[in-house]
């Protein structure tokens, strides 16, 4: 029971040194006196405010906060630094964000000592979206006046290129506005961003470009789709699908005005009467890509979420980087470089397949690229793991004129401008064991 007795005390006393501590945090007695809080304001203005801030006990003062809530959401902070009594003047940013309608947020004013004591004042603040007169679309090319065209929309009517790289500024609104700019970022578009908008239109030739303040929804950015499935922009010049495809099922494409002027890879897709394409290789998940500098479509054959690689069987995918090889022509050399590496069409199982056409896709004097495990350095075959047969394309052993596993034209070998050749890997006898078959036709 003693031991119990001296136990309670003990926790008695902490208490009291903790009460105490409390205490002296909140020594001082903080004074604030705002002057020039406006009744209104506006998206995208900066607030002026002033105050007179002291304290009674002496105690020394530290900041004083400026804080705007929209509901229970700390939207915007200032905060100034308060060594003694005085008056102290600063601006709060009211952000502009998509979305928020018309309504009342908080104003908040706190002076703090630095015993943390503090003196909190607060106001009703209705806040209302600008009714900006117009906005100007930026461009390269020069500067649009984009009209009002009805509630937060916007729009700019002129004789467009078919893509246009843009922002969009917003003219200061009000005696304490701020001009915005809104920009491109992680795929839509976002105020306080200078990265242009991608915009897209089918053609060339007078069409709008619209953007909405509010919502942030502007226009016109093509719809591309493949297979029944809206393609997802990579960048500017790329647009991409991932999905499941089977072989000779019927692929739409829907969206390029300019289909007729696009490559369209043999091992991959035949045209069909009815404007659809047959997809040629094994079924599978395919990565496409819409490339609309060399307009050409880019198949590449996918194991989950990944691109697929080679296996020991001789399954997944099979790979080409290096010299005089192209698609869709030799404007666009794969090179060296495993970015641009070449898928093979899987055509049956453990069976890969690539057409060229000479001239165009293939060098007609000399070839010197090989075969890798996947798109990247690492696995790559090399005449330990690679034979033919062909009279018109030899495997390299580091001798006769090419590195192991290079390939090359054979002696006194020339292709022929226009003539198809198509490359066949057969790897059923497993990946160490890969067999290149060249016939032209």
């Amino acid at each position: 029971m003693k031991k119990y007795h001296l136990f309670l005390i003990s926790i008695l006393s902490l208490s009291l040194i903790f009460a105490c501590s409390d205490e002296e945090e909140s020594q001082g007695q903080p004074q604030l006196t705002v002057s020039g809080v406006p009744s209104t304001a506006y998206f995208g203005d900066s607030l002026s405010f002033s105050a007179e801030v002291s304290d009674l006990e002496n105690v020394p003062l530290s900041t004083l906060k400026a804080r705007l809530f929209f509901g229970d959401d700390l939207v915007s902070e200032t905060v100034i630094r308060t060594k003694s009594a005085g008056n102290y003047s600063g601006q709060l940013y009211i952000p502009f964000l998509p979305n928020i309608p018309d309504g009342t947020a908080t104003l908040e004013l706190v002076a703090q000592n630095i015993e943390f004591a503090t003196e909190i004042q607060k106001w009703e603040l209705p806040v209302s979206r600008p009714d900006f007169p117009h906005l100007t679309l930026v461009t390269a090319e020069g500067e649009f006046t984009m009209e009002k065209t009805g509630p937060n929309q916007y729009a700019a009517t002129e004789n467009f290129p078919q893509k246009v790289k843009a922002v969009i500024k917003a003219p200061a609104f009000g005696d304490r506005g701020n001009d915005i700019t809104f920009g491109w970022r992680e795929g839509a578009v976002q105020h306080h961003s200078d990265t242009q908008i991608p915009f897209s239109n089918s053609n060339a030739g007078v069409y709008a470009i619209s953007f909405n303040t509010l919502n942030y929804q502007a226009a016109p950015f093509i719809v591309l789709r493949m297979a029944g499935t809206e393609m997802a922009m990579v960048d500017d010049n790329n647009y991409k699908i991932e999905k499941e495809l089977e072989q000779d099922a019927a692929i739409s494409i829907e969206g390029f005005s300019d289909l007729d002027d696009w490559w369209i890879d043999p091992d991959f897709m035949e045209a069909n009467e009815d404007g659809t394409f047959a997809f040629v290789p094994s079924s599978g998940k395919y990565r496409v890509t819409a490339n609309f500098e060399h307009k050409y479509f880019i198949f590449e054959v996918m194991s989950g979420n990944d691109l697929a690689t080679l296996q020991a069987d001789g399954s997944g995918a099979l790979w080409i980087i290096g010299e005089d090889i192209g698609k869709p022509s030799l404007a666009n050399t794969t090179g060296w470089n495993p970015g641009k590496a070449i898928c093979f069409a899987p055509v049956a199982p453990k069976i890969y397949q690539v057409t060229l056409v000479g001239g165009q896709n293939i060098n007609t004097s000399s070839i010197n690229f090989k075969f890798f495990h996947q798109k990247n350095w690492g696995g790559e075959y090399t005449n330990n793991s690679l034979t033919t047969e062909s009279d018109l394309i030899f495997v390299g052993d580091g001798e006769n004129g090419r590195d192991p596993g290079n390939l090359g034209l054979a002696e006194g070998v020339t292709l022929e401008t226009g003539k198809t050749y198509i490359l066949k890997v057969d790897i059923t006898a497993g990946r160490d064991n890969a067999v290149l078959t060249v016939t032209a036709e």
